[in-house]
C-alpha cells in the first residue's frame, strides 16, 4: 500500500515537471513563464531516473548546453551576460548528463571561484582585529562575499565525478568548503545564509540552509553535525514551507538521521524548483539520494 502510494506521488510530480517545460527545453520558475537556469537543472536533476521524461531531458540538455557560456559558468537566464552560482546547480547533473566536456568546464569554473572574504586583504584585516580567519566558501556572484548555499552546492557538483572529487585542487576546495560551512553555523545549530551573528547577537538558523549544508557534509561526523541534525528535525516538525521542507528530508536523510515518525507533510509546491526538489526528497526517501551520486 505505502509502495503504490509512492509510486503514484512520484509519477503525480514527473507529470507536473513534464508538463511545465517549455517548448525551448527548458523550465520557468512558475508555468508559462520564460525559461531560467535553476528551474531548468532541477528539473532535470528531479527526472532523470523517469523513462517517460527521456525527450524532455534531452530538450532540457540541450537548452543547458546552448547557453553555457565561454567561461564555462552558466547565467542565470540565457540573456544575462555574467556567469552566476547557478553553475553549480547545473553541475550537480554531472559528467554522464551535460557530457565531460560540460561539466569539466564547468569544474574549473567552479574552482575559480572564492568568496571575496577569503581574500589575502580580508584575512589580514581578520587578523588585525582579532577576527576568526575564514576559510574560502562560494559566492552568489564572483569576486562578492561568500555564503552557505552556494558553497553547499558547489561541494555537491565538485563530487559528481570520482575523478575530479578525487583530484588534489578539488579535494582541498572540498575541505575548505567544508570548514567553512562548519565555521558558520548558528548557536542553535543550524546555518542561516551566511552570519551567524549580527549587531552582537546571535542570528538563528533557517531551515532550508540548514537541510542543504548537511546534505554537502554528508559522510562527515562531528558533535557540530549531530547538534546541526538535531536542529533540523526541530525545523522540519513545524516547517511550512515545500522547499525548506525538501532540503530538511535531504539532508536528514543523508546522514542517516530523519525521524521514522515524521511523515512528509502536504505542503503546496508554489514554483517548479519546489517540485523538483519534492521529487528529490520522495526519491531519497526510498534510498537513492540523486544529489550524492558518483
Amino acid at each position: 500500500m505505502v509502495r503504490s502510494r509512492d509510486s503514484r506521488q512520484l509519477g503525480m510530480q514527473a507529470d507536473g515537471l513534464l508538463t511545465s517545460q517549455n517548448r525551448d527545453g527548458g523550465w520557468p520558475y512558475r508555468r508559462d513563464g520564460r525559461s531560467w537556469t535553476e528551474p531548468t537543472a532541477y528539473a532535470l536533476l528531479a527526472l532523470h531516473a523517469e523513462p517517460s521524461a527521456v525527450p524532455a531531458v534531452g530538450r532540457g540538455i540541450a537548452w543547458l548546453r546552448a547557453t553555457q557560456r565561454s567561461d564555462g559558468g552558466w547565467p542565470p537566464q540565457a540573456h544575462i551576460a555574467q556567469s552566476t552560482w547557478v553553475t553549480a546547480v547545473v553541475a550537480l547533473l554531472g559528467p554522464g548528463k551535460l557530457g565531460s566536456h560540460a561539466y569539466s568546464r564547468a569544474v574549473e569554473w567552479l574552482i575559480r571561484q572564492t568568496g571575496e572574504d577569503a581574500s589575502l586583504v580580508m584575512r589580514m584585516r581578520q587578523l588585525l582585529v582579532g577576527q576568526p580567519l575564514t576559510f574560502p566558501g562560494w559566492p552568489w556572484f564572483p569576486s562578492t562575499t561568500a555564503w552557505v548555499t552556494p558553497t553547499a552546492l558547489s561541494m555537491l557538483a565538485l563530487r559528481q565525478a570520482p575523478y575530479y572529487a578525487n583530484s588534489p585542487p578539488v579535494r582541498a576546495r572540498l575541505d575548505m568548503g567544508a570548514s567553512y560551512l562548519l565555521a558558520h553555523t548558528c548557536s542553535d545549530g543550524g546555518w542561516n545564509y551566511g552570519a551567524a551573528r549580527a549587531l552582537d547577537y546571535d542570528a538563528r538558523s533557517y531551515p532550508e540552509t540548514t537541510g542543504v549544508a548537511l546534505l554537502a557534509l554528508s559522510g562527515s561526523d562531528s558533535p557540530k553535525i549531530r547538534h546541526a541534525c538535531h536542529c533540523a528535525q526541530m525545523h522540519l516538525s513545524d516547517c511550512r514551507s515545500s522547499e525548506a521542507d525538501s532540503w530538511l528530508r535531504l539532508g536528514l536523510l543523508a546522514h542517516g538521521r530523519l525521524p521514522a515518525d515524521i511523515l512528509p507533510a502536504a505542503l503546496t509546491a508554489r514554483t517548479i524548483v519546489d517540485m523538483a526538489l519534492a521529487r528529490l526528497a520522495s526519491v531519497a526517501s526510498q534510498g537513492h539520494n540523486p544529489f550524492l551520486k558518483t
